[in-house]
Parts: structure tokens; sequence; C-alpha cells
């Protein structure tokens, strides 16, 4: 069973366009704040609530906490330049499944 978000469920598999010919799509996500919020609240032994949830998240990213955003999860489906998505991949770790130009046909696409 996932946490239900309105706000995401509200964008599930709408696709929002990126630049000229790429895009972005929620496909499905597990987790909510709250869940990183509780994760963080385990480490502090802070199951009370002395700080609000906003402002932990905001801690955690400001000093690099990075383990309790990392116990939610999201899917999305997006087109982008290689070069921009070799970026990503770059500076984190995660998983992804790409279209092989081996297995399949490519457009004609590109950027001078």
């Amino acid at each position: 069973m996932r946490d239900d978000v309105k706000a995401a469920d509200a964008i599930l598999d709408r696709e929002y366009k990126v630049l000229d010919k790429g895009f972005l799509r929620l496909i499905d996500y597990m987790g909510s704040d709250e869940r990183i919020v509780n994760s963080a609240r385990v480490y502090y032994r802070d199951s009370k609530g002395k700080r609000d949830s906003a402002g932990i998240i905001d801690y955690l990213i400001r000093n690099e906490h990075t383990s309790p955003l990392e116990q939610v999860v999201v899917a999305v489906h997006i087109k982008a330049p290689i070069f921009m998505a070799r970026q990503w991949m770059r500076h984190r770790t995660y998983r992804i499944n790409a279209v092989s130009g081996r297995y399949s046909l490519m457009k004609a696409e590109f950027y001078v």
C-alpha cells in the first residue's frame, strides 16, 4: 500500500513538454514528504515532531543528509537530448532504462 499524494495523483501520466522535442511524465510514485520526515525522525528519536515537516526536509537538503530522501521513489518517463541525460547520470546514482540504438530504429533528432 502506498501513501496517496493528491498533488502527485493529479499529474500522473500527464506529459510536460521540455524544450522543443523532449518531455517529462510521472509514471508512478511511492512515499511522500511524511515518509521522508518519519525516516529522519528515527535518527533523532523525534517521534513527537518538535520540528515541522518542511523544516526537517529543508534541514536534510541543506546539510546533505540524503538517506531519508532516498526512502521515496518516483518513476518518470523522460525524453531528453543524450548530452542532458548523460549529465544526470554523472551526478546521481539511480536505475535507468533507455532506448537502445542497437535494437531500435532511432529518430533522426539531434542538437548542434
